[in-house]
């Protein structure tokens, strides 16, 4: 029995220069998750959460450190095999939702899973079977400027869960939405991630995500720490 974890960050650090400074942003920061599960990342705008997600995604490399998601080492590929890594399987949910405008929502679906080579009618009934999914089965013809903030973001998701990752990266994911609609998407994600057992980290100032979360950890320094009884997390 394999008893490794599914997702593994082995005492990453990171730093930048800025001028004669060396400012680190990352310091000696470790996490173990498991297959399926549900990671919230806390922490205050320039606490290093946006880095941390580059690490673990392969656009960024740590000055020292490992990156292991589903047996392979990130740290150890160069950037063409992180780049295919990532469009293989690294799912990203984005606060300014990333949707191509000159593509109908199906098309953007469908895209990723054509890059991962999916034939074309498998990769049809994926797209089509997801947007379903997050209640768009009939927006697939439309272009992204014709939907809501909450729409674009449901497309996002879609788009994100239809490649099957190893591992969805979610950056602020109602940071650009209202309230009320900013809970109708946490509600659909985290049914939606429960449903296809895929393994998720979201990075957020918002508190209320820690609702949905298996675990809650705080960056502040360059330092994580796990945040005991987050369901009673609420305000600043």
């Amino acid at each position: 029995m394999n008893n490794e974890p599914y997702i593994s960050l082995g005492r990453l650090t990171k730093s930048y220069q800025e001028g004669s400074v060396t400012r680190a942003v990352l310091r000696d920061l470790s996490l173990d998750m498991d297959e399926g599960e549900m990671i919230v990342l806390l922490g205050r705008s320039g606490s290093g959460k946006s880095t941390l997600l580059n690490l673990i995604s392969g656009i960024d490399k740590p000055d020292t450190g490992k990156v292991l998601i589903g047996g392979t080492n990130l740290v150890s590929l160069n950037e063409k095999q992180r780049t295919l890594f990532r469009r293989n399987n690294i799912g990203f949910v984005f606060q300014s939702f990333n949707l191509i405008s000159t593509l109908t929502v199906h098309e953007n679906v469908l895209l990723p899973l054509k890059l991962k080579n999916n034939a074309d009618r498998e990769a049809f009934r994926k797209a089509t079977r997801f947007l379903e999914e997050v209640g768009l089965g009939d927006r697939g013809d439309s272009y992204p400027d014709r939907l809501s903030g909450g729409e674009r973001q449901r497309v996002a998701i879609a788009r994100a869960l239809a490649n099957e990752p190893l591992l969805i990266l979610a950056d602020e994911p109602t940071g650009n939405l209202d309230y009320k609609t900013g809970q109708l998407i946490l509600k659909m994600l985290h049914t939606l991630v429960r449903k296809n057992n895929r393994t998720i980290i979201i990075a957020t100032h918002d508190r209320d995500i820690c609702q949905i979360a298996d675990r809650v950890f705080n960056l502040q320094d360059g330092v994580l720490n796990e945040v005991k009884n987050h369901t009673e997390i609420t305000g600043e």
